[in-house]
């Protein structure tokens, strides 16, 4: 059940947005997300979606998320939900976004996925990070800027992650004693690029297939980064089709040895699995790293 101190907010939104004045018809709970609650909501004629939580357990995040799905809309290269907008009423901060209607894929929306997902990443900055912070899941992820991909990637995600897991009691003090190992070997294993904006948990839950057969990001922890993060993400959980991987390959061939750094890109996001989940994803952790050290 949506709060009702935040209803009249939300109807204010949707009639800034939609220029008509009413009530929301209809409400009805969707799933998809293990942070948040959220709702589809029908305001006149038209869905949309809604998320929301308490203000204090994740300040700012939807704001921060607004900023993402902004900054990756901008790109103008895959579809991105429009923001509606944000706001809190009592301790209940939410967003609200176009609903999308989902439809099935096919080798036609792979290959438009690939090519679009290139575009993006070509998208690019003088610099890693991002100018403010934002969140990964429900952990903060920090963006603060750096002119080296390595020094971004030890300092602001690996070295963060194995902070908080090392506090847990997650993970060994060897792992911790191989990640140093690891550390200067990193300008070596990466391959110099500009930086390409990221979706940064591009995994199979936080993509969508409209019903006009449009890949849909959602869900965003974007940054600039190293191109190679968001291929490797998309890997992690099975990955996804070939006809993707190809049609990104002829659109931006990617670096040789990419396949092979796809462990080394995936040790921040398997990182955040272990803070999330537990000491479950840590033997995967240790699996990649001795590859490279």
């Amino acid at each position: 059940m949506i709060p009702f101190s935040i209803v009249p907010e939300i109807e204010k939104l949707l009639q800034s947005h939609t220029g008509k004045e009413g009530l929301i018809d209809e409400t009805s709970a969707v799933g998809g997300g293990s942070i948040n609650s959220a709702y589809r909501l029908v305001y006149a004629g038209q869905s949309f979606f809604l998320k929301y939580n308490h203000a204090g357990r994740f300040p700012k995040m939807f704001e921060q998320e607004a900023a993402g799905l902004t900054l990756l809309r901008q790109s103008r290269s895959l579809h991105i939900p429009s923001v509606i907008g944000t706001g809190s009423k009592d301790q209940i901060s939410f967003i609200l976004l176009d609903y999308i209607t989902e439809g099935q894929t096919n080798k036609v929306f792979w290959e438009k996925f690939g090519v679009g997902l290139a575009a993006m990443h070509k998208n690019t900055n003088t610099h890693f990070g991002l100018d403010h912070s934002n969140y990964i899941g429900s952990l903060r992820q920090e963006n603060t800027h750096e002119s080296s991909w390595s020094d971004f990637f030890i300092r602001h995600r690996l070295q963060p992650q194995l902070s908080l897991a090392l506090k847990k009691g997650l993970i060994s003090s060897k792992i911790n004693r191989d990640f140093e190992k690891l550390f200067p070997l990193l300008p070596k294993l990466f391959p110099q690029e500009t930086p390409a904006l990221l979706h940064g948990d591009l995994w199979s839950g936080n993509f969508l297939c409209s019903s006009e057969g449009a890949a849909v990001l959602i869900d965003p922890a974007v940054y600039y980064g190293h191109r190679e993060m968001d291929l490797g993400m998309s890997k992690l959980f099975g990955g996804f089709h070939p006809h993707f991987y190809a049609a990104y390959h002829e659109a931006w061939p990617l670096e040789k040895g990419w396949q092979e750094r796809v462990d080394l890109c995936n040790l921040y996001p398997l990182l955040v699995h272990v803070n999330l989940f537990g000491s479950s994803y840590t033997s995967q952790v240790q699996s990649c790293l001795q590859r490279f050290v």
